[in-house]
């Protein structure tokens, strides 16, 4: 039976019965709608409505209180929309539901998925403060719980535990694989890089760097996976690694930049790498740089895959105005993914009232040298007859994945937490918004981030990013806009 405009009953007790899974597990993302709109399940107002939701879980919840409303349709367009997502496992939970079948559930799977149901409710329970909700799931299946292959779909949870990016082993999960479940983590946005305007542009474009070559520059990426196990014999593998590669390669294409990956270099591999790059002529024809290094890592440098280190002041030296002069006054932007210390943040609870975001003043003058020279009037008849003078490093910002001293968080199938907010604040707020502030943002994300793996030394792990600055005016980005002369 249906009613006038809804879906068929069976299917709406198979999404009844599915729905704390759904809400924890499903990515909704604009992809996922535009699957539903395309077959006209949702109008225009609707997946607006979506949308504008600020966290998967309150996203698939809207929807969900949406698709029985909607036609016989709305239920095969939903499974169809989960496929084309690669949420398959999601897909078959509803289709295999005995719910929706109308078939009697054998005693042990309902007691197992009731089972699974309770320890996610009690566990997280569904409430409005939630930032993220759903981690992607696949379904596997591990030699020694085969003899319970129902109670393993339905509890036994197959995602990565949190990896550290450091070299202390971590304690490994029963699949003899270190993986993360992170509540809070996404699939990698693949949404386009939303556009600059011509309004927008126009308005900010005398107050910031100029960003007006096409291509904007020229990037360069560096991720170490696989380590020399002779070598490197405390290094693990960087599984999730190339998540990030790929996810940078096409954010930073999209924003117009020429991107060169490197992969698996050892610490003299790297330091040549980046000398060549900098030395590359077209960077005089251009408007910035981007450098992404991901890596195993302690506080100020990364490994190569050798077990040698790469000290980060040299590669900021490298770029700096002495020994990179095509790059004087272009803005020079870093991503570092790697851990700077072994720390595990395993957070502190927030105490009742509004979070404390204000910190003791410790502003001071810098004594007292500004003016200092003012009466110099040798110095000021020089000064116009003087060459320019620049500071030795300057115009340079670079994001952190963690604060001094502490470890990094990867999934192991969806990337690092890191690469994975920079990718989404890059596509979403590129457009109207400077790269400091993106960064800020970036901060934001993290904080509100949480491992999920119980049991293990990484349940409700912590991780907080920083970045450092020396830029001296607003870098936007100005994605897609090219001004015509």
């Amino acid at each position: 039976m249906l009613g006038e405009c809804g879906m068929l009953e069976r299917d709406r007790r198979g999404l009844r019965k599915c729905s704390v899974t759904l809400c924890k597990e499903m990515v909704v993302d604009e992809l996922f709608i535009q699957s539903l709109q395309t077959d006209d399940i949702l109008t225009d107002s609707m997946a607006e409505s979506i949308l504008v939701e600020p966290t998967s879980h309150k996203r698939s919840w809207r929807l969900l209180s949406l698709l029985p409303k909607r036609g016989p349709r709305a239920f095969s367009s939903f499974c169809s929309a989960l496929r084309d997502t690669e949420q398959q496992h999601l897909c078959a939970l509803l289709t295999e539901s005995p719910e929706r079948d109308g078939e009697r559930q054998c005693p042990q799977t309902a007691k197992a998925k009731d089972r699974a149901e309770e320890v996610i409710s009690t566990t997280y329970p569904i409430q409005a403060s939630d930032r993220y909700a759903p981690f992607t799931k696949t379904p596997v299946k591990d030699s020694e719980e085969e003899r319970d292959e129902e109670k393993e779909r339905y509890v036994d949870s197959p995602l990565p535990l949190p990896t550290q990016e450091g070299m202390v082993p971590a304690k490994r999960a029963r699949t003899q694989e270190s993986m993360e479940m992170c509540l809070d983590a996404d699939s990698p946005i693949t949404s386009p890089v939303l556009p600059c305007t011509p309004d927008f542009y126009l308005k900010h474009c005398q107050q910031s760097y100029s960003m007006v070559s096409s291509p904007r520059g020229l990037a360069l990426v560096i991720s170490n996976v696989s380590f020399d196990p002779c070598a490197a014999p405390d290094l693990d593998s960087r599984k999730g690694g190339e998540v990030d590669v790929e996810v940078l390669r096409k954010v930073f294409t999209e924003l117009d930049y020429i991107v060169t990956v490197r992969r698996d270099l050892t610490a003299p591999g790297m330091r040549a790498c980046i000398e060549q790059f900098g030395r590359q002529q077209q960077h005089q024809t251009v408007s910035s740089c981007v450098v992404c290094l991901l890596s195993h890592g302690v506080e100020g440098a990364i490994y190569g895959t050798d077990g040698q280190l790469l000290e980060l002041d040299w590669v900021f030296e490298a770029f700096d105005n002495a020994h990179c002069p095509l790059l004087q006054n272009k803005p020079k932007m870093f991503f570092i993914q790697a851990c700077r210390g072994e720390e595990m943040d395993c957070g502190v609870e927030q105490s009742d009232g509004p979070e404390r975001t204000q910190s003791p003043g410790c502003e001071q003058r810098d004594a007292g040298r500004e003016g200092e020279g003012d009466g110099d009037t040798r110095q000021t008849e020089e000064r116009g007859r003087l060459i320019v003078k620049l500071p030795q490093r300057s115009d340079m910002i670079c994001g952190f994945a963690s604060l001094k001293g502490t470890a990094a968080m990867r999934n192991t199938k969806r990337g690092s937490w890191f690469i994975q907010e920079v990718n989404s604040a890059l596509r979403f707020r590129a457009r109207d918004t400077h790269l400091s502030d993106i960064l800020v943002q970036v901060n934001g994300r993290i904080k509100d981030r949480e491992g999920y793996a119980p049991g293990t030394p990484h349940h409700r792990c912590k991780e907080m990013s920083e970045f450092t600055s020396s830029l001296c005016k607003d870098l936007y980005l100005f994605p897609k806009y090219h001004p015509q002369y």
